[in-house]
């Protein structure tokens, strides 16, 4: 989990970094390219995120820790670069905390929204929806079990 933190720190500190959007913009693309890719066979109607401009895939597995490992890609660049936003915050936490986790404000203090046209803002928080979506489900399963 601390990998993920270190992560988030760094990408604020590199929106800190630069002043003109355009390096930010470029910087998030860059984001983008380290991601692994989806396979093919995850690559479903099943796992679409629905309310996204772009395709957006969404794989969701469990960690030993009651973790969720996500594993998410898109066929934008730019989305991507979203996404391994996304997975700093996300990604191998576990329900209480990302449920927990303002990424509203997070968005707000890189600025994201405002330089978005709209669609894509509502692509990410259509992501965002679908994820806490997954961790309001295995909270209340864990609840029940």
């Amino acid at each position: 989990m601390t990998e993920g933190i270190t992560e988030l720190d760094a990408i604020r500190e590199s929106f800190e970094f630069f002043d003109a959007w355009e390096d930010k913009y470029r910087f998030v693309i860059d984001l983008g390219k380290d991601l692994p890719s989806l396979p093919d066979h995850q690559r479903v109607e099943d796992n679409l995120v629905r309310g996204c401009q772009s395709q957006v895939w969404l794989v969701v597995g469990d960690g030993p820790d009651g973790s969720l490992q996500l594993s998410i890609d898109s066929d934008a660049h730019i989305v991507r670069g979203l996404i391994a936003i996304v997975l700093a915050a996300f990604d191998g936490r576990t329900p209480e905390d990302i449920l927990g986790f303002d990424i509203e404000a997070l968005f707000a203090e890189l600025d994201l929204l405002s330089h978005l046209s709209q669609t894509r803002g509502n692509g990410l928080r259509a992501m965002v929806a679908r994820i806490r979506s997954v961790a309001e489900a295995r909270l209340a399963s864990s609840d029940r079990g």
